[in-house]
């Protein structure tokens, strides 16, 4: 199912991932997690090695690929930061310090990276033998979009999240913390932390996150190496993110809107696809300037004298 992209270049794929993430915790490992600077100057490595592994593709696969790959990651990206508020709210509730969110972050991404395979390889078998799901992926895309714009003014309450419950009623949870471990004994029993009710709950968020983000992603090329490695490179640099994100989320109470109107152009985009084509430049055009408009809007409103308190994209 991987037609199309040779084993140099899946090779060349790993190797990247490898050698950035090695890079990543040698250099900014020794600089302390928890700063700011770290996470900023750690965010712009990602999206530079995000963004720049568009030569590799065009360098494999040619412009047209290299322009989807593009596309793809900024659609990726740009739906992660509803994620990320998702997971300031679930970190907030359980109150986590910056460490453990870290390593919950961890392994977060760890299995987002292999749910995100599963997903693609199980939305791209749909899209290739039965056309007819193309529309379904819009429509959820065009509903999803409209139901996030109506419904981005209301705070999720993480004990009402399904894995939450789940694993409060089948799991046997201590009642405590034990440092950074997922697991404990208690009277010689073995038990699940708090922590590990945590990376269930990220890892659920993640699952729902999926089914809205690859249709999307799949509906800007079928080709799954651009598919899967757009989407590895933009959940990889989401720990680093987060924390930059974290204290300037309330800022941008209009990036709700814009991650709706995205959804919604997309999904429209998909279900006209055998009537109307438009470039994936156009696509990145319109992505661009959506996110612009909202970010320029949130800063005036809040710095206006007689603005409110922006609300929170999600």
């Amino acid at each position: 199912m991987f037609e199309g992209t040779g084993t140099l270049g899946w090779l060349i794929f790993a190797g990247t991932v490898v050698l950035v993430m090695l890079g990543d915790r040698l250099v900014f490992g020794r600089l302390g997690e928890s700063h700011l600077r770290t996470a900023i100057l750690r965010s712009v490595v990602w999206i530079v090695v995000g963004l720049g592994f568009s030569g590799c593709v065009y360098l494999l696969k040619g412009p047209t690929h290299a322009v989807d790959y593009v596309v793809a990651y900024v659609v990726e990206k740009l739906l992660s930061l509803d994620n990320l508020f998702v997971f300031l709210v679930i970190f907030r509730y359980f109150g986590l310090n910056q460490t453990l969110q870290h390593r919950v972050l961890f392994f977060g991404v760890a299995g987002a990276v292999v749910m995100r395979a599963i997903f693609i390889l199980a939305g791209a078998a749909a899209l290739h033998h039965f056309h007819w799901t193309m529309y379904i992926f819009g429509a959820f895309l065009v509903f999803t979009g409209v139901k996030l714009a109506v419904s981005h003014d209301g705070e999720m309450d993480p004990s009402e999240n399904l894995a939450l419950r789940f694993g409060r009623r089948f799991l046997r949870v201590s009642e405590s913390l034990d440092r950074d471990h997922f697991f404990t004994r208690v009277d010689s029993r073995l038990y699940v932390t708090p922590l590990f009710l945590v990376l269930l709950v990220v890892e659920f968020t993640d699952v729902l996150f999926a089914v809205d983000s690859v249709p999307a992603v799949l509906a800007v090329t079928n080709d799954l190496f651009v598919v899967y490695a757009s989407n590895v490179f933009a959940i990889l640099g989401l720990r680093a993110l987060y924390f930059v994100l974290a204290d300037a989320m309330g800022k941008f109470g209009y990036l709700g809107l814009a991650l709706s109107f995205i959804l919604v152009f997309i999904g429209a985009k998909m279900l006209l696809s055998d009537f109307l084509k438009l470039p994936n430049t156009v696509s990145l055009l319109v992505i661009v300037v959506t996110l612009s408009i909202a970010i320029a809007a949130s800063i005036y409103k809040t710095h206006s004298p007689r603005s409110s308190k922006p609300t929170p994209p999600g």
